[in-house]
């Protein structure tokens, strides 16, 4: 029997007007917009649909990210398709618990509201940086990386691209090394701090208060966690799960092979872009792959779905 997974996607695919239309059409979407809004003292409506210098900004972009994709997922489930079985890379990960429901959709964006904040300032301006490698095996970059100070693996995306992280110039000094063994590219990323380094450990540890005061609920459906790319079913788990994921590696092609495993065959991204649907086709062509960004393609995806 098929099996559908609904996945997320984590900060960088951030898109002005990303879930506006939903908005408008659906007043599921329109209430979770308005109830976030309230909730964190921002005008979430202002930050997502119209042109500004702050969506782009950790602290506001992973509350943004948040409430846009679980505004849209709320609507496709008004409209008859449901998951199966969810998983979010990094801060998508939000996402897949709310929606797998081990946390109610206005915990998880209060939540993340404070883990941008927490992440932004977790380390000075410029000490850490990110790295993409291009077409070299992870098994490699772990032997390269291996022994080296300050640097580690941030995220293991698909076959042929792997990011690292961590202190700025032990990050330079890697990617040389690592175009020296054989790495096709090595791309700098436009990112406000060494995100999944052990730099943010602060970080989580500030998280971890936070969850001191959020309720963790039965989970409904499974999910797969970044950090070990289990499948989840103990709602007890998450909290921690969630705090090391800050600091540590992000095994989404490791994720998406479990649920594979676990019977997944059609896979629907929600949320803006589709980075994730082209890491799938990298991972495995023989899944099915959807996008939901828009009405449009909720309406047609349903359709063919349900």
């Amino acid at each position: 029997m098929s099996k559908i997974a609904f996945i997320y996607p984590g900060q960088g695919a951030q898109a002005v007007g990303m879930g506006k239309d939903f908005y408008e059409k659906s007043p599921l979407s329109r209430t979770i917009f308005d109830q976030a809004s309230e909730a964190v003292n921002l005008d979430l409506k202002k930050l997502c649909f119209e042109e500004n210098d702050l969506l782009d900004k950790t602290e506001y972009t992973q509350v943004a990210m948040v409430t846009a994709c679980l505004a849209m997922t709320r609507a496709v489930e008004s409209m008859g398709l449901h998951a199966d079985m969810t998983a979010g890379l990094s801060l998508g990960e939000y996402c897949a618990i709310a929606v797998a429901g081990g946390m109610c959709d206005l915990d998880a964006i209060r939540t993340v509201r404070s883990r941008g904040i927490f992440m932004e300032h977790a380390a000075p301006e410029g000490s850490g940086a990110m790295s993409a490698v291009l077409g070299m095996d992870a098994a490699v970059i772990e032997n390269v990386l291996n022994g080296r100070e300050g640097v580690s693996i941030a995220n293991y995306n698909c076959p042929g691209q792997i990011v690292i992280t961590g202190e700025a110039a032990a990050v330079a000094e890697a990617g040389t090394v690592l175009k020296e063994a054989g790495a096709r590219r090595v791309l700098p990323l436009k990112v406000s701090g060494p995100f999944h380094s052990p730099m943010m450990r602060p970080a989580g540890e500030e998280l971890a208060k936070v969850f001191a005061r959020v309720s963790m609920n039965p989970l409904k459906i499974p999910y797969v966690a970044n950090i070990n790319a289990e499948v989840i079913t103990d709602c007890g788990r998450i909290e921690g799960l969630l705090v090391e994921q800050v600091s540590g590696s992000v095994r989404w092609q490791q994720s998406v092979e479990t649920m594979i495993r676990e019977g997944v065959d059609t896979f629907v991204e929600i949320g803006p872009g589709k980075t994730l649907t082209g890491f799938l086709r990298k991972i495995d062509k023989n899944v099915k792959a959807y996008h939901i960004g828009s009405w449009e393609e909720a309406v047609q995806v349903c359709e063919e779905l349900k």
